[in-house]
């Protein structure tokens, strides 16, 4: 299991250089035109974890297998696309698709680089899209909250429990906020109606900072200004500059380090884009260690014992008897899994467990 994120932003921000390089494809036209991405280009990335080396050494395993992270390269949207300007339907359609928006933002100057605004402003930029969601989110509600209004009136259950979440989400568009903000908080009941919604402006957001190669350690004056309206939004920020990346992409992994050395960074920008994306998403990670194969598995925070089993499979979940689990920490230092039932470590855990990051796990099922 992992997650799919939707790479947004107008025109010409480096969209589409920075999907090609952490995806290392040539999948989706970098251009200096706006629309060169019309449809959206998906491509899947293993999700770096060096836990993975050492638990696979230890267990002696023939084969890694990461868990993976999806990321779609969205066509460019401009001003006007909630009224369909551009390819403003498109974008919303397609963005209604994934789990989390990563919004890249220009943060470079650049002659040779038009900008659709004709200007370098990643503020505006950002409020620009936000605007946008936000206008096709207030016209969505607007049509569907009628009906349901309508049919509270004759208490209709379903619509008595739906309309104050409707209500509280429109009331937020009105006064010109997204409605993730609704999400700090958010009874599970709740959270399960809005979801069921699809509002845009409910889709966790990262923002990332594209810049130029000389200010890819320390950022700039733009990428200032970006973390303070995302500190005042409660959201993430990633300083990442797509040209480095997309060199980065094309070396040898035995150059790579040496490289982003050089450039003063001490990893990938994939790596911080996607440690970031796990914790918008609230993702953790656990892990299978044998003989035949390490694997990584991506469960949401809070998951249970049961539902980490399902991810690997249904029959596991459905069957569920118990897990043994053994934390990171004492499966390396202990040396193994016989080392950690020797020291009390291994431990028998029921349907109640909640998994932490970096379980050691092991199910026992029956059907």
């Amino acid at each position: 299991m992992g997650f799919k994120c939707g790479i947004v932003g107008l025109p010409n921000v480096g969209k589409s250089t920075l999907f090609n390089a952490l995806t290392r494809t040539a999948a989706a036209q970098a251009a200096n035109y706006p629309f060169c991405t019309i449809e959206p280009n998906t491509g899947e990335v293993a999700v770096p974890d060096e836990r993975l080396q050492k638990l696979a050494g230890i267990a002696k395993s023939k084969e890694i297998i990461p868990t993976r992270i999806s990321f779609v390269d969205i066509a460019g949207l401009v001003r006007g696309a909630s009224k369909g300007e551009g390819l403003g339907n498109q974008f919303l359609a397609n963005i209604r698709e994934v789990d989390a928006i990563v919004h890249v933002l220009r943060c470079f100057e650049d002659d040779d680089i038009t900008h659709v605004e004709g200007r370098i402003d990643p503020v505006a930029d950002a409020d620009t899209v936000e605007t946008e969601l936000m206008l096709a989110d207030l016209d969505s509600l607007d049509r569907r909250i009628q009906q349901v209004r309508k049919r509270a009136t004759g208490k209709d259950k379903e619509a008595l429990t739906v309309l104050p979440v409707m209500e509280k989400a429109l009331a937020l568009l009105q006064d010109g906020k997204p409605v993730r903000l609704m999400l700090q908080g958010i009874a599970a009941e709740d959270l399960h109606i809005l979801r069921g919604l699809s509002l845009l402006t409910s889709k966790p957001v990262l923002y990332v900072c594209n810049v130029a190669e000389a200010d890819a350690a320390a950022g700039n004056a733009h990428t200032k200004a970006v973390e303070t309206m995302a500190g005042e939004q409660g959201a993430r920020t990633v300083t990442i500059s797509a040209a480095i990346e997309a060199e980065v992409a094309q070396l040898p992994d035995e150059e790579q380090k040496e490289f982003l050395e050089s450039m003063g960074l001490e990893e990938p920008g994939l790596d911080r884009l996607i440690r970031a994306g796990y914790e918008l998403l609230e993702l953790i990670t656990f892990f299978t260690a044998g003989p035949k194969e390490t694997r990584a598995w991506t469960v949401h925070k809070g998951a249970k014992a049961p539902q980490a089993a399902g991810v690997i499979h249904t029959d596991f979940e459905r069957g569920f008897i118990r897990a043994q689990t053994i934390a990171y920490a004492d499966y390396v230092a202990l040396g193994g899994e016989v080392a950690a039932k020797e020291a009390g470590k291994a431990r028998d855990e029921g349907k109640e467990y909640v998994v932490q990051d970096g379980d050691v796990m092991l199910f026992k099922f029956n059907v």
